[in-house]
């Protein structure tokens, strides 16, 4: 090897651990995810003047009505973008592609793509699917239209660690194909289909791929591993910052006021899922304002109040909920593939238990699951407490490796 070629190699692996470090840094430091964005959407602002933190929503989101078909995976456009907060070395392309609702719709979604510096391996960057958690109902709360992407530096430390990312917007969100759904069966189709349509943009892309999600983004994760959409390119899944069913996870957010918002993201959902469903069967009529302001704004902003008292008596026991529950219910169907499961054992709103058990009831399943629990770290502490794990885990499936287990 020259020396100029040493240097070059040392340069990058001297950025690489030094962005490690900075992630972890950032991660430990507040949490990335639906409360830090709110409260940086409610905070007062200052009186100099800050760069604006979304970027417009341009006409490359729009999408003609009827949309003309194509193929699940197909690429609809895609442009080069450099406005993103991210190191100079990585390329972003946001591209429009095909993929289907849980009905079996056409729906175009929009995504995000980031790709390494460099020359790519013989067969192409290997691909890391980011599934994001919940940043609100608007379609201005989609990923790719916040400068950081919503945790630029986390998805920046896979890219400058040689691995493109590609980061769907799940529809509804970005592009206007109607109503976005926290469904872990639905989400998952938009992951699945971004990888095809990623590589049409991005020929350097590998075809081999894991999927990655925290906190709501780990159930889509996971559907991932479960659905009949078989690709025999995928290898994995990582899960951050706990998993749980969504009964338990929404049952909890009713008794408490400071997460309760989350059951209005529940009732457009249902909505969304089942039109025949009616909103009265779930919230109190004083509800319905704050309910009209969720599709408005990003960040959970739900003016005015909205209160779990504002919900029927009942409510869990109303059919459509009931069948929501059940399909974002994980370890129904066994996964066709390895899984990667990280909780933070002092986490208040996913409890340990709470992930203990949906891993348990997948495990029954005969699934092939690492659970790994960090003890005194909150669901997101243990993100950045994880990187080490994670890119073990990852780079092990990329090169072929057995993956290992610990279920009982």
């Amino acid at each position: 090897m020259t020396k100029a070629r040493l240097f070059r190699s040392s340069s990058r692996n001297a950025r690489m651990f030094l962005m490690v470090i900075a992630v972890v840094s950032l991660i430990l430091a507040g949490p990335p995810g639906y409360s830090a964005f709110a409260q940086a959407q409610t905070a007062t602002p200052a009186k100099r003047l800050r760069p604006p933190t979304i970027l417009p929503l341009t006409s490359f989101y729009d999408t003609p009505r009827p949309l003309p078909p194509g193929k699940a995976g197909e690429l609809i456009r895609s442009e080069p973008i450099d406005q993103y907060n991210l190191p100079y070395e990585l390329s972003a392309v946001r591209i429009l592609y095909h993929s289907r609702t849980a009905n079996g719709e056409d729906v175009a979604v929009s995504a995000v793509v980031l790709i390494p510096d460099g020359k790519p391996p013989a067969n192409g960057w290997p691909v890391i699917a980011y599934a994001h958690e919940f940043r609100g109902a608007a379609r201005q709360c989609a990923p790719s239209l916040l400068k950081n992407l919503g945790v630029g530096p986390l998805l920046a430390m896979y890219a400058n660690l040689g691995y493109a990312v590609v980061a769907t917007d799940y529809s509804g969100l970005g592009a206007d194909s109607g109503k976005p759904v926290l469904d872990m069966q639905s989400n998952a189709l938009d992951v699945i289909y971004l990888v095809p349509a990623a590589r049409a943009a991005a020929p350097q892309i590998g075809t081999k791929w894991i999927a990655l999600g925290p906190f709501q983004g780990a159930l889509a994760a996971v559907a991932v591993a479960e659905s009949d959409v078989h690709d025999p390119n995928y290898l994995g899944v990582v899960v951050t910052s706990g998993l749980a069913d969504a009964q338990q996870a929404y049952e909890r957010f009713a008794q408490d006021s400071s997460s309760n918002r989350m059951l209005l993201v529940l009732a457009a959902t249902v909505k969304a899922l089942h039109p025949e469903f009616q909103l009265g069967d779930m919230l109190q009529d004083k509800a319905l304002p704050a309910y009209q302001r969720l599709g408005q704004t990003c960040g959970g902003e739900t003016e005015p109040e909205f209160t779990s008292a504002m919900l029927k008596p009942g409510w869990e026991n109303n059919q459509f909920v009931k069948d929501f529950f059940s399909r974002n219910t994980p370890g129904q169907k066994h996964a066709h593939s390895p899984l990667l499961v990280i909780s933070g054992e002092a986490d208040s709103a996913i409890r340990a238990e709470m992930t203990g058990q949906t891993v348990a009831r997948m495990c029954k399943q005969g699934d092939r699951i690492l659970f790994l629990k960090y003890p005194d770290v909150d669901a997101s502490g243990v993100m950045g407490a994880s990187v080490a794990d994670q890119l073990s885990w990852i780079k092990a499936r990329f090169a072929g490796y057995a993956a290992p287990g610990n279920c009982r």
